[in-house]
């Protein structure tokens, strides 16, 4: 508990069991220090510690006991991994005399984390628990972030030791912690930026007639936002945005074609295979973004900036890459470079729609209005968390994100139930901010049970479920791709999540046009409380555009 005062932890969440109750009784010494929230499930508070690390740009931290405890998080770490958060999970494992005998809850947790995180520990001597702590937070915060993995032995915990406060800013200095530091490759500074490949961009830039700019999601860890924004505007290229990229330049900029890939707009794909030189900051090049590497931005250099070098070469060919921090390589570039234009060539690229248009819902709504409705009425900094499906991508093609941790999603796993925990943690993390969770009928199932969680901390969450009766997404690919064949995606069953919301003591309403959804945010927004909003849409409505899996970025389905 010292040790996470040092690292600046304010609130942790968690779930407590038998091997962790050491930990929860010194806790509760520290209630004035550090706050707890008890989730529902434990990949409720591993959602919860992500939604915090994404929307502050802290450090989360989450509590679980051993066995199922453990592995309940594992569906939270992997998001935190995929996604590059900055997360400390703190599990207990049963005693060391009781280790490898299938004892009760137990479960060898740190070999099933080792795939999903960056770093795992096991403590078995109290002596190193303290350096340990250190160890892990530095870890998940430096370089590429990502989730760290503790696990203590129960009689660890039961031991004493004498603690030595070592302030966050001298664990570099440490000769204790070096050793340490050293032996997990922990570099508190970004890797070195060779001038020579700024020079090289700059020069490639000036000689570029239709060049393109894509946003992912190493700006919006870096914080990277405003050095980004200026560098769009002195390339004056058009820039698409990656699903983690959203919030990494400000969706308002005039130069923003909207989201690239599978369901990017057609703005974007077109402009990126029709340009000569394409500059990807902080993007791995997924299979949902490069869909056909092969093909992929064919006519272009492709130009590669990302603190990870492991990342580099590994999905798409590149013809010029930088390894570095994407704040501080953006900053060089914008000093050397001049003020470019290209008017014809954004007229081009403008000329082709940045966001689809849908037609007038009739008895229900449709994906547009619903967005349109949110954005009008809610602060414009509002932070959204999504769960993972077609509300997703409705949510972030029609949105507009202006700042890094604005949007909160899944993408590189794609985790359905992310989304309330997220927004938890963001409220706990922003108390002054407006935070809405957007989810679908299906992903909501998933994780509702959290409801609890936000109703008994008063946090003043909006849920707006895009209530389509079906799994949305898997029936677009059903009715495109398999003929139609339905099998096992239609959600005609309970519950009513109006009772639901009501069973846990919130506000619930159902709505089908935008003057009764208009009337519920006004008056849920006024109260103060949290709310969930069933918004009715057709079981057919489809995410547009789409490409399919595998191919040309510009093969769109007809749809």
């Amino acid at each position: 508990m010292e040790c996470l005062v040092e690292q600046g932890t304010e609130a942790i969440f968690g779930y407590p069991g038998g091997t962790i109750l050491n930990v929860y009784d010194a806790l509760g010494k520290y209630s004035d220090r550090v706050r707890h929230y008890l989730t529902a499930h434990e990949q409720g508070a591993s959602h919860a510690a992500d939604g915090y690390a994404r929307s502050t740009g802290k450090v989360g931290v989450v509590f679980a006991t051993s066995g199922p405890g453990a592995t309940n998080l594992t569906t939270g770490v992997a998001t935190a991994y995929m996604d590059s958060s900055p997360i400390v999970f703190i599990s207990c494992n049963v005693a060391e005399n009781l280790i490898g005998k299938d004892s009760f809850q137990e479960v060898d947790s740190t070999g099933i984390m080792l795939p999903i995180t960056k770093c795992i520990f096991q403590v078995v001597d109290v002596n190193k628990l303290a350096d340990t702590v250190r160890a892990a937070f530095a870890i998940a915060r430096s370089g590429r972030p990502g989730p760290v993995f503790i696990d203590i032995l129960k009689n660890v915990t039961a031991e004493t030791a004498e603690y030595e406060p070592i302030p966050r800013s001298k664990h570099r200095e440490s000769g204790r912690l070096k050793d340490l530091f050293d032996r997990n490759m922990v570099d508190f500074r970004p890797p070195s930026i060779d001038e020579e490949d700024i020079d090289i961009l700059v020069k490639m830039i000036g000689e570029s007639e239709k060049p393109m700019l894509i946003c992912g999601g190493g700006v919006v860890r870096s914080r990277a936002d405003a050095e980004f924004n200026r560098f769009a505007e002195l390339v004056d290229a058009p820039t698409a945005i990656t699903v983690m990229g959203g919030g990494g330049i400000s969706g308002r900029s005039p130069n923003v074609t909207g989201m690239i890939g599978m369901h990017g707009s057609q703005a974007s794909n077109i402009a990126c295979d029709e340009c000569d030189l394409l500059i990807a900051v902080g993007c791995r090049f997924s299979d949902r973004v490069a869909l056909d590497p092969s093909s992929f931005a064919k006519q272009a250099k492709i130009v590669h900036i990302d603190i990870d070098r492991s990342e580099i070469n590994k999905n798409v060919m590149t013809d010029h890459h930088i390894v570095g921090d994407a704040k501080e390589v953006l900053a060089m570039l914008n000093e050397r470079l001049t003020q470019q234009s290209h008017p014809e060539w954004k007229k081009f690229v403008f000329s082709h729609p940045t966001e689809t248009e849908y037609a007038d819902g009739g008895e229900t709504l449709n994906p547009k209005q619903v967005c349109a409705t949110i954005a009008k009425i809610v602060p414009s900094d509002t932070i959204v968390a999504t769960d993972v499906g077609q509300h997703q991508m409705w949510a972030i093609q029609h949105f507009h994100f202006d700042y890094p941790g604005q949007l909160l999603t899944s993408g590189g796993f794609g985790t359905m139930g992310f989304g309330l925990g997220a927004a938890i943690g963001a409220q706990v993390g922003n108390p002054d901010k407006t935070v809405i969770h957007i989810a679908g009928d299906g992903s909501f199932r998933m994780n509702c049970n959290e409801l609890s969680t936000e109703q008994y901390y008063k946090l003043p969450i909006i849920t707006f479920i895009f209530d389509n009766r079906t799994l949305g997404m898997v029936r677009q690919w059903q009715n495109l791709i398999y003929k139609g064949n339905f099998s096992e995606t239609t959600l005609d069953r309970g519950p009513d999540f109006v009772k639901l919301a009501e069973a846990y003591g919130l506000h619930g309403r159902r709505v089908s046009n935008q003057k009764d959804l208009a009337d519920t945010i006004r008056e849920a927004m006024a109260s103060g409380e949290g709310w969930v909003i069933d918004c009715m849409l057709d079981i057919d409505e489809m995410v547009r555009p789409m490409v399919g899996g595998g191919d040309h970025i510009t093969n769109f389905m007809k749809i």
